[in-house]
């Protein structure tokens, strides 16, 4: 059986609640999202990611079987984030000042029955080729368990990331 391929497309702001809910079903998924939260959360998610789609803070893509242009089945997308010029060492250990444009890639979702079908891999490639045309300083993401061997096959490496636990 030969593999579907998939379109893609920017995501714009009519698609607030198709990216709130594939967020929503993410960590529902993972055990984070409690069924009786999980409309509160999704609604609240589409309010913000609204917001941000409107200021550019947020830029998403789509996907779909290339068979079925209605039917969205997995979904990206990066949140800006600017930063302070910092200090940057290059391939081959030449140290150089970044601009601080950054960008943390979220909601990596694929409908449970599209996925392992290349949809999630399409997109990340999207948004490293959309990065590198953007001059972006740093591309990171927060990877699960089920989506950290697709990540490291892509490029992606653990980082010195640490996190504060308390409130």
């Amino acid at each position: 059986m030969t593999p579907p391929r998939f379109e893609i497309r920017l995501a714009g702001v009519s698609d607030a609640a198709l990216i709130a809910t594939q967020r929503a079903r993410m960590f529902q998924e993972m055990g984070l999202v409690p069924e009786p939260l999980f409309e509160t959360y999704r609604a609240r998610c589409e309010s913000r990611i609204r917001e941000m789609l409107e200021t550019g803070e947020y830029i998403g893509w789509l996907a779909w079987p290339n068979e079925s242009p209605d039917q969205i089945v997995a979904g990206v997308g990066v949140q800006l984030r600017s930063v302070l010029p910092h200090p940057v060492e290059g391939p081959g250990g030449e140290v150089s000042i970044a601009e601080g444009r950054h960008a943390i890639i979220i909601n990596v979702f694929t409908e449970p029955e599209w996925r392992r079908r290349g949809a999630a891999k399409l997109l990340l490639e999207q948004i490293i080729a959309w990065s590198r045309t953007e001059r972006l300083d740093r591309l990171v993401l927060h990877a699960s368990d089920e989506g950290r061997l697709l990540y490291e096959k892509m490029g992606f490496v653990q980082t010195n990331e640490m996190r504060f636990s308390g409130t």
